[in-house]
């Protein structure tokens, strides 16, 4: 399947702000596009791009005072097939993990392993290890909060989560990666774009959307406590220790977020999606 996804965002800025989005895809993915992407600015600001400590791919420009409009699209080639199970990935034991894998044990900003290590291990100690365990995390995760997108809160931590039972997905992703690696099993924050491939049509606005992934058995696997479900489509646009890591703003300067719309669209059969790409991006 060919999808075809981007944003399109108006800021409002009161002076002239520094910033800097993370809104591409990430570079291993780049030999799945079908042409490079796209990233517009109106009014057109000079940008540089560079990468971040984790590989993501981070956009800085200068927003002028006023109006300022972001857009970028691009174009993957995706399998069509259900995210991988791989039942038999095991735990590692701390001593053999590689040395890059050691941070995502540890508490971060929206990870308060040490608030939480007590409960994961009083839910989850007596589980055998490796892939199952890790689902059971998902499945607890995912009953114990309920979803609401009137419930977001970009203060609130994984341990708010547990306490308060209602969140959206980053919240989901926080929690189940806290207890995670509570439970010595190395787990990072994803922010990407998953369209509703495979699954019943909503009008619910498309929006980006917050998984995990946990090292097992010398890869990185994905789990998605939110919908705790096998997805078609995932387009990884960042990831890092939580959602601190990954913000698709940050402006040193206050900035108002006008309108925003995200794109995630499955153009296999339209022929002529690809060949208006950079028209639409410009407008």
């Amino acid at each position: 399947m060919l999808i075809r996804y981007g944003y399109d965002f108006t800021l409002f800025c009161a002076q002239e702000t520094p910033v800097v989005t993370m809104v591409s895809a990430r570079p291993e993915l780049s030999g799945n596009m079908a042409r490079p992407e796209v990233h517009t600015r109106s009014p057109d600001v000079a940008e540089e791009i560079y990468t971040d400590s984790f590989g993501n791919i981070c956009r800085r420009f200068t927003a002028p005072a006023g109006l300022i409009r972001l857009q970028g699209e691009g174009f993957m080639h995706h399998s069509g097939e259900l995210d991988p199970v791989t039942p038999d990935a095991q735990e590692h034991l701390v001593s053999d993990l590689p040395d890059e894998a050691l941070m995502y044990l540890l508490s971060s900003r929206y990870c308060e392993v040490d608030k939480l290590s007590q409960v994961a291990w009083d839910l989850f100690g007596h589980l055998p290890p490796g892939w199952s365990k890790v689902q059971a995390i998902c499945d607890y995760v995912h009953g114990h909060i309920r979803f609401n997108y009137g419930d977001a809160r970009n203060t609130r931590t994984a341990y708010d989560a547990w306490q308060e039972g209602r969140g959206v997905c980053r919240d989901f992703a926080h929690l189940a990666i806290t207890l995670c690696r509570a439970m010595n099993i190395p787990a990072r924050y994803v922010n990407g774009q998953l369209g509703d491939f495979g699954i019943p049509y909503t009008t619910d606005p498309m929006d980006y959307a917050a998984w995990m992934q946990v090292y097992l058995g010398g890869a990185w696997h994905t789990f998605d406590p939110r919908n705790n479900k096998r997805r078609i489509g995932r387009i990884v646009i960042a990831y890092g220790r939580d959602a601190v890591d990954v913000p698709m703003i940050t402006s040193f300067g206050q900035h108002e977020l006008r309108s925003f719309r995200v794109i995630t669209d499955d153009v296999t059969d339209s022929d002529g999606a690809a060949s208006g790409m950079s028209q639409e991006a410009a407008q």
